[in-house]
């Protein structure tokens, strides 16, 4: 009783809670994030605990163990979970493989189709032209009428006609 009043208000290191608990720091965060403990700091910027975060990272690290038990024994479970992973990764690699390669022609296709589509405006645009000459030379075919013996005469345009 007297020894663990004198401990409650000790400081303990990072390396002393190691050796308490026999485990390395990257188990002590865990710990220390499963028991909601944010460890402090003293005026020099070193790292410690008290007596009593460290009993309860004691206590969640006695959880901790008494929990991975039945996980170790479930290993067939984690077998089929791995298995499947991998099969879902490897549907997925196949499925973008496929995909790649269906699509890899579809830039030049889309570079061909925009092309078709300039040439149809200029041809286009070449019809509109060729309707325009089309109509002023029929504008012109009429200007001339049959006098005789296969002649023809231009007639003069009025230009209030």
């Amino acid at each position: 009783m007297i020894l663990e009043q004198e401990l409650e208000g000790k400081t303990l290191s990072p390396q002393e809670v190691r050796s308490i608990l026999k485990t390395d720091n990257k188990e002590i965060v865990e710990l220390c994030k499963r028991a909601s403990i944010l460890p402090k700091k003293n005026s020099k910027g070193q790292t410690y605990f008290s007596y009593e975060e460290v009993k309860n990272l004691r206590k969640v690290q006695a959880a901790k163990g008494a929990s991975l038990a039945p996980a170790k024994r479930s290993t067939p479970m984690m077998n089929i979970l791995s298995s499947l992973k991998e099969m879902e990764n490897s549907l997925s690699d196949r499925i973008s493989k496929v995909i790649d390669e269906k699509l890899e022609g579809m830039d030049e296709v889309v570079v061909e189709l925009i092309r078709c589509k300039t040439d149809n405006e200029t041809l286009r645009q070449k019809i509109i032209d060729l309707n325009k000459e089309i109509y002023q030379l029929k504008n012109d075919l009429n200007a001339y009428k049959p006098v005789a013996l296969g002649f023809y005469k231009k007639k003069e345009k009025n230009i209030w006609d």
